[in-house]
C-alpha cells in the first residue's frame, strides 16, 4: 500500500473534509480501465488532487482486481478504497474498503449476505473496513447497480425516505451515508434530499452519479455532500481536463 498516512483512512477523509471543506472522490471500474493504463490515470488523479481513488464495479467480468488495486496503490499517495460490487472484490493492496450495506433496498443479500462472506476475509488481512449505508436513488434510468441488486431505488422526490434510512444506519452505527444516483445516471441525487439526510445525522455524507459539471459538483456541496463521487463522466479521456475543475469546485 502506498497511502503512507499514519492514521485510519476514515480519520484521514474526515480532516479532508475539516481542511478542504468536501473531498473530491474518483471511482475507477476494472472493468473499463485496464491495468496497463490504469497507472497514469491515478497519477493523474492525484495531481489534480483528487483525495482517494474507489475502485470497484457491478460486475466484474476478468480475473486480475487484486493486480487491478496493486497497481493504482503503488501508483499514487492518496488512500485507495475498494467500493465493491460483490464479496470477491477484496483485496489487501488497497487501504481501506467500504463496507456497504443496501439498505434502501430488500435484497437480504446485499443489506447482509454478502457481507457475511467478505467479513472473514476483510478480517484475516487486516483491511480497514468503513461500514457505509448505501442508498440507492432514482436517477430517471435504470442504472446497472439498479438492474444488478434488483432493488427498487428510493424515489427522488421522496426526500423524508432517504431520512429515515439514513437515521436507521446511525443507529445501527454505521460511519457513513452513500446517497448513490448511479453509473451514468440521468439525473443526481437532488439537492433538497441531500440536504435533508445531513441535516438528520451526524454522519458523512457521500453524493455519487450524474455529475458532470464543476456547478453540479458545488451544488451537491452546498446542498451538504461531505464527499462527492465521479466515474463514470472521467471514462472517456476527453473527459480528464475537466478533472481540475471538478475537483475545485469541492474544495471550499
Amino acid at each position: 500500500m502506498a497511502f503512507s498516512g499514519n492514521i485510519p483512512v476514515y480519520e484521514h477523509l474526515l480532516n479532508v473534509k475539516e481542511e478542504k471543506g468536501a473531498g473530491f472522490l474518483v471511482l475507477v471500474d476494472p472493468d473499463r480501465s485496464s491495468v496497463d493504463a490504469i497507472a497514469g490515470q491515478a497519477k493523474r488523479c492525484e495531481e489534480a488532487g483528487v483525495d482517494a481513488i474507489l475502485v470497484g464495479t457491478s460486475l466484474m467480468m476478468g480475473n486480475g482486481f487484486d493486480a487491478f488495486v496493486g497497481t493504482i496503490a503503488g501508483a499514487v499517495g492518496i488512500p485507495v478504497i475498494i467500493f465493491p460490487g460483490e464479496k470477491s472484490q477484496v483485496s489487501g493492496n488497497a487501504d481501506a474498503i467500504l463496507f456497504l450495506s443496501l439498505l434502501s433496498g430488500r435484497n437480504p443479500e446485499l443489506i447482509i449476505g454478502e457481507q457475511i462472506k467478505s467479513a472473514p476475509m476483510v478480517k484475516a488481512i487486516g483491511l480497514e473496513a468503513i461500514s457505509t449505508a448505501y442508498l440507492l436513488v432514482d436517477s430517471g434510468r435504470i442504472t446497472s447497480v439498479e438492474f444488478m441488486s434488483n432493488t427498487k431505488p428510493i424515489p427522488s422526490d421522496k426526500a423524508e425516505i432517504a431520512v429515515a434510512h439514513a437515521i436507521a444506519a446511525e443507529i445501527f452505527g454505521m460511519k457513513m451515508v452513500y446517497l448513490e444516483a448511479g453509473s451514468g445516471a440521468q439525473n443526481p441525487v437532488p439537492d433538497e434530499m441531500i440536504h435533508a439526510v445531513a441535516a438528520s445525522v451526524d454522519r458523512p455524507v457521500m453524493v455519487g452519479g450524474g455529475l458532470r459539471t464543476p456547478e453540479s459538483v458545488a451544488a451537491k456541496v452546498a446542498a451538504g455532500a461531505s464527499f462527492v463521487v465521479v466515474g463514470n463522466h472521467l471514462e472517456k479521456s476527453a473527459n480528464h481536463c475537466d478533472l481540475e475543475a471538478l475537483v475545485q469546485a469541492a474544495h471550499l
